[in-house]
């Protein structure tokens, strides 16, 4: 067998990280990108699968399923990896991906596909967590910025490049392989790091808590369901809006109440007594509402306004996700380098405020490069806060509890999403809807009757007059969601200004002002091959 790493200074890389290590870390970058450009690429493969399988009034459960199911298995796969060990529990979920990915590009009809969607999510669910949590297990927290700030990047890549590969591929090679291309990626992974990593095996003693899950599962699906359905399926004082929202209010209040009780609970309430967790997880989630919206509208925009093409979607976002990328590694290596990152939430979340104001101003008369300098800088705030979040908050818990300090941070910008696309979408079509009725009309009225969201196809088979309309509209939509998202955004600064800069744990002994039970141990072994 050939020779192990140990954590000691000076041994294996030479930056003092196990032999390998990097290895590892391109098999979480594969893993990463199957995550982030699972979404990307079917939506732009959509209207061909629709073509071929029908089921158009079902289409946005293609979507939906696997949003749930990520959601909703996010923290169990967080806190299994916690009691059985983090590579096995990693190894199912890729293996439970790939299976959901081969089923949906096998799928006969649109309730196949949406089934298969769900199992591919409940496979993704760990592959976020998985990721960042070996990371947490491998790399200690002063090494870790680097190697978070390159995942940021991969999102970023994923994100702008999602949309033209999902369109190559469906063009070139049929609709299925945006499912299948999914396998030969996977694999790569699941072979790199079957042979390299090594972490250590535990068999916890404790039964899983089954309740605590059941509980989660029906509270995030609730509000999952509320914020997808609410003001597009139903209107928002409907029965079924308000039967939702009783069930996931309930649910989560028992959920809360279980977690108190429970041997094993799935998310420990303890780690919400640091005040950095705490402030981590509500920085996440206002970086998810703002992140999320932004990419919904900018492309809109862009589109409606300014007259852009939709084929080149995903390069529309180029500016912000450019920036983002650029600054999540710079911002990695000094916190690297200095130990150092309560600047980067305060800059961050100043940025974001600023970036998205800038945003709020754009009307029928901006331009492209005026757009793309604000977008530039709403990209250079959330690039100060995506990893920067992960890594304090994993520096606030104890070891054992890596996996769900991993999982929780995930969940709640992925809630944070949710909630962004819901609020600033009813605020969006609201204002177009009463534009379009100033300014047109009855016909503006009638326009907007189905949805306040035209595609490019649409738009061109408008009267000018309702055309121009719209473009008005559309600009008073986006100025007043990004002014919200601006508004919401100074939560994320003032929850900035109160994190407490507690040192990153390295490869020694614990460091004064960290947390018990927070000094460093020994790295995972990671075989040199």
């Amino acid at each position: 067998m050939a020779d192990t790493a140990t954590d000691e200074p000076g041994t294996g890389t030479p930056d003092g990280q196990p032999k390998n290590v990097r290895v590892v870390i391109l098999a979480l970058m594969i893993t990463m990108m199957l995550a982030m450009l699972d979404n990307m690429i079917i939506g732009t493969a959509m209207p061909t699968i629709v073509g071929e399988l029908g089921g158009l009034e079902h289409l946005s459960w293609v979507v939906t399923s696997y949003t749930l199911a990520t959601a909703a298995s996010t923290p169990i796969w967080g806190k299994l990896g916690d009691m059985y060990g983090r590579k096995g529990a990693f190894l199912n979920s890729i293996v439970i991906f790939l299976i959901g990915s081969a089923l949906s590009g096998m799928a006969q009809d649109m309730g196949q596909l949406i089934a298969f969607r769900a199992v591919q999510g409940l496979g993704a669910g760990g592959l976020m967590v998985g990721v960042m949590a070996i990371i947490g297990d491998l790399v200690p927290p002063r090494e870790r910025g680097k190697y978070q700030g390159m995942m940021a990047g991969v999102m970023a890549i994923a994100m702008i490049g999602g949309p033209l590969v999902g369109g190559t591929i469906t063009d070139h090679w049929g609709w299925r392989w945006a499912f299948y291309i999914n396998l030969p990626l996977g694999v790569v992974a699941l072979a790199l790091i079957t042979a390299v990593l090594h972490l250590p095996k535990k068999r916890s003693q404790a039964r899983i808590d089954y309740l605590g899950a059941a509980l989660l599962t029906i509270g995030i699906t609730s509000i999952v369901l509320v914020t997808t359905w609410g003001g597009t399926e139903y209107a928002w004082g409907s029965a079924r809006i308000l039967e939702l929202t009783g069930i996931g209010v309930a649910a989560l209040v028992g959920f809360v109440f279980w977690q108190t009780r429970a041997a094993e609970p799935i998310v420990p309430l303890h780690i919400f007594r640091s005040r950095n967790f705490t402030l981590m997880s509500l920085i996440g989630f206002i970086t998810g509402f703002v992140m999320f919206g932004a990419t919904l509208f900018l492309p809109l925009y862009q589109q409606s306004v300014q007259g852009a093409s939709a084929t080149n979607s995903g390069l529309l976002l180029l500016p912000m996700l450019g920036a983002m990328l650029v600054t999540s590694m710079v911002a990695g290596r000094i916190t690297t380098s200095s130990g150092r990152y309560k600047a980067f939430p305060i800059v961050g979340g100043a940025l974001m405020i600023v970036g998205l104001y800038l945003l709020s101003t754009m009307d029928t008369g901006t331009s492209r490069l005026t757009s793309g300098v604000y977008m530039a800088v709403v990209g250079l705030g959330m690039g100060c806060l995506m990893q920067i979040t992960m890594l304090v908050a994993q520096n606030s818990v104890e070891m054992k509890d890596m996996g769900v300090a991993s999982s929780s941070t995930t969940l709640f910008r992925t809630l944070g999403s949710s909630f962004g696309v819901a609020i600033m979408g009813a605020l969006f079509n609201s204002r177009v809807e009463d534009v379009m009725a100033e300014r047109a009309g009855a016909l503006g009225s009638q326009v907007t009757e189905q949805s306040a969201q035209l595609d490019a196809a649409s738009l061109a088979k408008l009267p000018a007059a309702a055309r121009e309309a719209y473009q008005y509209a559309v600009s008073d939509g986006t100025h007043a969601a990004f002014l919200l998202g601006a508004v919401v955004a100074v939560i994320a600064l003032v929850a900035a200004v109160f994190v407490k800069e507690v040192p990153l744990r390295g490869a020694g002994p614990k460091p004064e002002g960290a947390p018990d039970g927070a000094a460093a141990s020994k790295a995972p072994v990671v075989e040199a091959v």
